[in-house]
């Protein structure tokens, strides 16, 4: 067996989605994730703590890219603002390229209640912790709260639009787009 190949988190997590997308994610176990790229059962255990965490590796990263996207902006910048530029930071995260790959993941998480659980809390987990970086710039409470969750909101949205059959802009753009929703939703009707 090829134990010491450089990439085995990936390699395990391309081979898990094609096995989930293929059989289900009941349906596959971690020992045939690992055997398909020559491994064993204890090394994917060495990478992941279950089988559903191989769909959910880089999260970190995730949530770094908006930190990034706030760390960025001017101090005096509002909660929008900052919400926009994490968004941003974010939308690097998930080139073009990578639109195959997230359909495919997202249809595998669609089929499963407990992965849908699962993304909902790493969405959850986003949301907390960009509302600790707008109170660390000074934004009080419950616009912090609001900022950070309406970040996520878009984010999910444009997401759930890029990955759509026969969609071709970029994460970005539909972000920006979202995002510009958002802000017509929240200006109210003009004033006479």
């Amino acid at each position: 067996m090829v134990r010491w190949e450089p990439g085995t988190p990936e390699r395990l997590q391309r081979a898990a989605l094609e096995l989930y997308a293929e059989r289900g994610f009941e349906e596959t176990t971690a020992a045939e994730i690992a055997q398909s790229v020559g491994l064993t059962e204890r090394t994917f255990f060495r990478h992941f703590s279950d089988k559903r965490e191989v769909l959910f590796h880089g999260q970190e990263l995730f949530a770094r890219a908006f930190l990034d996207g706030v760390d960025a902006v001017p101090p005096d910048a509002s909660p929008l603002e900052v919400v926009a530029a994490a968004l941003r930071a974010a939308t690097v995260f998930f080139p073009d390229e990578r639109r195959p790959y997230s359909r495919t993941r997202q249809s595998v998480i669609d089929r499963n209640p407990a992965l849908q659980e699962r993304e909902l809390h790493k969405l959850a987990s986003l949301a907390t912790t960009l509302a600790e970086a707008l109170r660390a710039r000074g934004v009080t409470e419950p616009a912090a709260t609001l900022a950070a969750q309406s970040a996520v909101t878009v984010f999910g949205i444009a997401f759930g639009q890029w990955i759509a059959e026969g969609e071709e802009r970029s994460l970005a753009d539909i972000a920006d787009s979202v995002l510009g929703e958002l802000r017509t939703v929240t200006a109210g009707p003009p004033t006479a």
